[in-house]
């Protein structure tokens, strides 16, 4: 054979395993797609990105405003896992949907407060007396199932209303007894902080990631906080097929790392509280 032929289909041969190497390279990046809140989750998660990176596994983070398409998408495959939600909601949503999504990790406590609308709040601060803002006022609670049922049992926990012995979370249907004469509105989650600015309602118990969304700072602006010991901290969900796949145990070290929790600690300043 022609030595300049051996030489050139050596050459060639190099150069395509050159390039093969690189594909192989480029595959071993592997992709964990995750739907999240806004904040603080998207922000959290975009934290552990470079971590993550370092590993072999590009992040990509998908923005949701609501509490629904999250688990649909993650139900469908169109995502891997979400973070946005706590367990009895996840509970719920399993229950109503015929779904069996699972939790990875337990991630973070995000405090429910009771927050009053400006003219509410001036009343409040006037008076030092929680009842001139309380008698015969709206308050704004969040409409699904869960959420409402928590939001209800810190009302009652705060004195402002009781609900019937025995039942887990709550509607506005299982109040005994009103003293304050005070009137429950059902609103969507995102919709209770436009609301109370609007004045549409005098109070509204918002979960943490919706207020810090509107500039609602829960240790500053909240006129009632949830207990640091509430049951609702904030898990990521998987299907059980991928829960003990190699990069859902990479993304849930990476969540529950010494690292995250100062990142939280310092980021949100007793707003949302590490869970782990």
């Amino acid at each position: 054979m022609n030595p300049r032929k051996i030489k050139l289909n050596s050459v060639k041969l190099l150069l395509a395993l050159g390039l093969t190497g690189s594909v192989f390279s480029a595959l071993a990046n592997e992709t964990i797609t995750i739907g999240a809140s806004p904040v603080p989750h998207a922000e959290m998660l975009k934290f552990i990105k470079p971590a993550l990176a370092k590993q072999g596994y590009d992040l990509k983070i998908t923005e949701f405003s609501d509490y629904i398409t999250p688990n649909l998408a993650v139900t469908q495959k169109q995502l891997d896992a979400n973070f946005f939600q706590h367990q009895p909601y996840l509970d719920q949503y399993n229950k109503d949907h015929g779904t069996n999504l699972v939790t990875l990790v337990k991630v973070h406590l995000e405090p429910m407060g009771v927050y009053a609308n400006t003219s509410s709040e001036a009343k409040f601060i006037q008076s030092k007396k929680a009842t001139d803002i309380l008698k015969g006022s709206k308050i704004g609670v969040p409409n699904d199932p869960t959420n409402e049922g928590r939001a209800l049992n810190i009302l009652q926990a705060n004195g402002i209303l009781k609900i019937k012995a025995g039942v887990a979370y709550p509607t506005k249907k299982d109040i005994a007894a009103n003293p304050y004469n005070v009137q429950i509105v059902e609103l969507d989650p995102a919709m209770l902080p436009r609301s109370l600015a609007g004045k549409q309602i005098d109070l509204a118990v918002i979960n943490s990631n919706f207020a810090l969304l509107a500039n609602l700072k829960p240790t500053r602006d909240a006129v009632i906080l949830e207990s640091k010991n509430s049951p609702f901290a904030n898990i990521v969900a998987v299907r059980p097929d991928e829960l003990n796949q190699p990069k859902m145990k990479a993304l849930a070290k990476a969540l529950t790392s010494p690292e995250m929790k100062k990142f939280i600690e310092q980021q949100y300043n007793g707003a949302v509280i590490p869970a782990f």
